[in-house]
């Protein structure tokens, strides 16, 4: 018997972290694209627009993720809850905040530079350093490719997309990309 407890009490919890980072990406994509370059973007403009600040009201956006993932904490909690708690709630809130971790590391450390200096390259970290800079070549919230962060989509594809966008009207497309 002990055998089915290990599963229950460390597979699982383990699983349900990992497809909790996996689901973030989707999250961070459609909200990226759905919510920070829509309604939000009051939020999200100072994050593509050149400036001098340590700290961009886009860091905003990280307290929502710390609030999904402390929520998710609190449901999972006999101890807040009782009878009422979820046990995968404290797993899905420890995917939450893992995805968290790896998102500033990646996009605010490695992308933008906040913390580290180090540009890579060749590799994975290379592409998604382009795909975010391909982002980032639009001017205004219009338009835009690569709204995830840890999936970084060919950049050939992505220029050719802005190049789409640019003449059809769609995005304003900064004249560095050479789309």
């Amino acid at each position: 018997m002990l055998y089915g407890n290990a599963i229950v009490s460390v597979v699982i919890p383990i699983l349900i972290v990992l497809a909790t980072i996996v689901a973030m990406e989707f999250v961070a994509w459609s909200s990226h694209k759905y919510i920070m370059h829509g309604f939000g973007w009051a939020w999200h403009r100072d994050h593509h627009e050149p400036h001098e600040n340590r700290f961009e009201k886009n860091d905003l956006y990280g307290l929502v993720g710390a609030a999904m993932s402390i929520s998710m904490f609190v449901w999972g909690s006999p101890m807040v809850l009782g009878d009422w708690h979820w046990f995968p709630a404290t797993w899905i809130g420890l995917g939450i905040l893992g995805y968290g971790i790896i998102y500033t590391l990646i996009h605010d450390g490695l992308v933008h530079q906040r913390y580290f200096k180090w540009v890579p390259k060749r590799g994975y970290a290379k592409r998604l350093v382009q795909a975010h800079k391909l982002h980032h070549a639009t001017i205004g919230k219009e338009g835009g490719v690569s709204f995830g962060f840890l999936y970084a989509p060919d950049p050939a594809k992505l220029k050719a997309e802005l190049k789409r966008q640019r003449e059809a009207g769609i995005a304003e497309v900064r004249e560095s990309v050479g789309a």
